[in-house]
């Protein structure tokens, strides 16, 4: 059977297609460079607004008592960034060094944001900052920490600014706040992020954005200190534009850098050894 010159065009050019579109969709599963540059797309985020989606907090006593938490390095002479909530009210807040060591840290407590300084004798070398830059939609992050007192991480996708209302018996104030979405995590650790709180944001050059501080477990959200706040609790000067080792970080070694950054003790756990 002959088939016209006509239906050979129309075949040939269907077979092409589909040829070219699962060779393009192979080389882009495995390039790099693709998965960096789709980090950083999405719209510009805007400044914060009065009509920001609100997120309310009520903080009882319960939920505002220490706890365990994640901190890291902000300079190499033994300053660290935890979440405020953490270590507020806690007589004797410590960090982890080992299984038998624990590192006692003096503690002051930021204005008007949910971060705290930790003050030890010495420690690891600071984390970058990225400082108050320019962020968009859609752009990746991660999280390492403790979660759940144990060793994990989280990445995420930035949604967009909110305002965090958190309501308690002695503290109640608003701060503006970065919402994510979770877009993975650690495989096995389920359930509550608690432990998290306090732990570096980091963008794909391993750079710290803010500090993470609250969770909505039902609409899968991670909240997070805006990029002002933070600059203005730790200072604008510490660690700016380094990298933290010299590669970008994506959802496939996310869990291999926290990991490093976890035995260079640059992330650490706090704990809280007296209220």
């Amino acid at each position: 059977m002959r088939w016209p010159l006509a239906d050979w065009l129309i075949y040939s050019a269907v077979i092409g297609v589909i040829l070219l579109a699962s060779l393009n969709r192979g080389e882009r599963a495995d390039a790099p460079p693709v998965e960096a540059a789709e980090m950083d797309s999405g719209d510009l985020l805007g400044p914060i607004t009065p009509f920001d989606p609100t997120v309310v907090v009520e903080a009882s006593e319960d939920t505002v008592r220490p706890q365990m938490g994640t901190a890291f390095s902000i300079a190499d002479d033994g300053r660290w960034i935890t979440a405020r909530h953490v270590v507020e009210g806690c007589r004797q807040p410590a960090l982890i060094i080992d299984k038998n060591r624990a590192l006692a840290a003096d503690v002051r407590l930021a204005a008007k944001t949910d971060v705290a300084l930790l003050l030890t004798d010495g420690g690891p070398p600071a984390m970058p900052l990225a400082g108050d830059e320019t962020l968009r939609k859609g752009q990746r992050a991660f999280h390492p920490g403790y979660p759940q007192g144990k060793p994990g991480e989280v990445a995420s996708r930035l949604i967009g600014r909110e305002t965090l209302r958190v309501r308690g018996r002695n503290n109640s104030y608003d701060e503006p706040v970065l919402a994510w979405a979770e877009a993975g995590r650690t495989r096995g650790l389920s359930g509550t992020l608690s432990g998290l709180s306090g732990a570096p944001v980091l963008d794909r050059r391993g750079r710290v954005l803010g500090v993470t501080i609250a969770e909505s477990p039902r609409r899968g959200r991670i909240y997070t200190t805006a990029p002002g706040a933070f600059v203005a609790a730790v200072g604008p000067e510490r660690g700016r534009d380094e990298d933290v080792l010299g590669q970008t970080v994506t959802t496939r070694n996310y869990g291999a850098v926290a990991d490093q950054l976890r035995r260079d003790l640059r992330v650490a756990q706090v704990v809280c050894l007296g209220v």
